[in-house]
């Protein structure tokens, strides 16, 4: 049976009461490839009062319970991938190869790492004289964003249900289709009736409500640093717990031992990646000014071998971005760099070659860039990439850091000693050395208006967990 149009509540698909049919575009081929309903306040209601109801029983399931549920849902999750990758292809119009190898083995990755954390987690101890309990947050609000959307739902489902929360899922409305699936795995997980509920809707109505409602007691959020603002702001009058990851503009600092050919493919093929679509993106190419002109040739002969293309055809690098208000905002900051002097290396504003239709984006190179240009400040969200030169390694760490995000960083050296020197003095929370990939058994996260908190791993079960000491005997 098709649940697109319904919502996951108490164990159970049910419809809205007055909510709003919303169409999901591919963008790919700008066409409708799905219809949701957008939830009304009143089922933004009905789903907090099924995991209020829920909690005080999931709360006190033992871990034994946990790791049985996280299991089956693993389980679960493997049999239903190939059904998570058509709706990727569908709503993001990801490249197949993109969806199979990266988008959908995110989510059930983060399900096997819970269960590696919570297998070992230490809810208990003594401190001093006091006993010390690590217990359940308690009712959760969940808003993920549309750019890797299995990766996020399950970096928060999978430890709140870890540590013993009940919550409410929101996904994007413009990425829909495979949370829906994820929702269809844990109502066949057999996840009990009221801790995991799902309702799509609008940031506006939901996610507002959401935010505000007085028997939440925590709202996890990724997405815009000014989306995070608004949470922020509804959730401050109920005084719950809010973790965040947003934003980011992040520098990838080129030092000079570096070997400049490997270093330079490597940042505009990670620059590019899900369509330039990720907040940890390395957007901020820094190089020494004396091999900026060889920089420029080698990201130019990289860039121009990316190929922007249908998700299911030969050769496709990169799909579309997600939707057409990105894709107009994109354009519109590309053309800002043209008028601010940027050096356009290649790319610019019209489509790729040979595309007439979808929200394809000309993989984007500029040179010449200066720190306070647009392209080097604004999170683009897309395929550009601003190449900086800079004189001394402590003008690079200051162009860095003059940023109001802080997610991520990354540094290309011929010397580890002299990469982690570097690492220590950039406001980040994350640094990647020489092209390594994201660890998700470590803590990821921001610094500054890249957010507050820390998702994956123990970190993430922690942000799910309040802690009690208990005196006396």
């Amino acid at each position: 049976m098709d649940h697109n149009k319904q919502f996951y509540i108490n164990g159970e698909w049910v419809a809205s009461n007055n909510g709003t049919a919303h169409d999901v575009t591919n963008p790919a081929t700008e066409m409708a490839c799905g219809q949701i309903t957008l939830a009304s306040i009143e089922d933004v209601d009905k789903a907090v009062a099924a995991a209020k109801a829920a909690f005080p029983a999931y709360s006190r399931s033992s871990r034994e319970e946990r790791l049985a549920l996280i299991d089956k849902i693993i389980e679960v999750y493997s049999a239903r991938m190939e059904d998570l990758i058509a709706a990727v292809m569908m709503e993001m119009g990801a490249p197949r190869m993109l969806a199979a190898k990266a988008q959908v083995p995110a989510g059930l990755g983060h399900f096997i790492q819970i269960k590696k954390v919570l297998e070992d987690f230490d809810f208990g101890g003594e401190l001093g004289g006091a006993k010390i309990i690590r217990e359940p947050v308690g009712v959760c609000g969940l808003i993920t964003p549309w750019n890797w959307p299995l990766n996020q739902v399950a970096c928060k489902v999978a430890p709140a249900l870890a540590g013993g929360c009940t919550m409410v899922l929101k996904p994007s409305e413009v990425s829909p289709l495979s949370a829906v699936i994820f929702a269809e795995i844990m109502d066949e997980a057999g996840v009990p009736a009221g801790v995991f509920n799902m309702i799509n809707g609008n940031g506006a109505t939901a996610g507002s409500h959401l935010s505000s409602h007085p028997d939440i007691d925590m709202m996890s959020f990724t997405g815009s640093t000014r989306a995070g603002v608004l949470i922020a702001k509804a959730a401050a009058d109920t005084v719950k717990r809010v973790s965040q990851e947003l934003g980011g503009k992040s520098a990838n600092i080129v030092l000079d031992d570096a070997d400049l050919e490997r270093a330079v493919r490597q940042g505009v093929m990670t620059c590019f990646a899900n369509s330039g679509q990720s907040c940890n993106a390395p957007t901020r190419m820094l190089v020494p000014a004396s091999k900026h002109a060889e920089a420029l040739e080698i990201a130019k002969a990289t860039a121009e071998k990316v190929v922007a293309g249908e998700p299911d055809a030969e050769g496709t690098t990169i799909g579309p971005v997600s939707n057409k208000v990105q894709f107009d905002r994109i354009r519109g900051l590309i053309q800002a760099g043209i008028d601010e002097g940027a050096e356009l290396v290649c790319g610019g504003t019209d489509m790729p070659e040979g595309i007439d239709k979808g929200y394809y984006i000309r993989p984007t190179v500029f040179g010449n860039v200066t720190n306070d240009m647009r392209i080097a400040r604004e999170e683009i969200f897309g395929p550009v990439l601003s190449i900086l030169p800079y004189e001394t390694e402590d003008e690079a760490v200051e162009i860095a850091n003059d940023t109001v995000y802080g997610l991520a960083a990354y540094i290309q050296s011929g010397d580890s000693d002299h990469a982690y020197k570097i690492a220590a003095q950039l406001r980040v929370g994350n640094v990647s050395v020489n092209g390594a990939s994201s660890d998700i058994a470590a803590p990821f996260g921001g610094y500054k208006q890249s957010g507050n908190g820390r998702e994956w791993g123990v970190y993430g079960l922690e942000e799910f967990l309040e802690s009690k000491a208990v005196v006396g005997s």
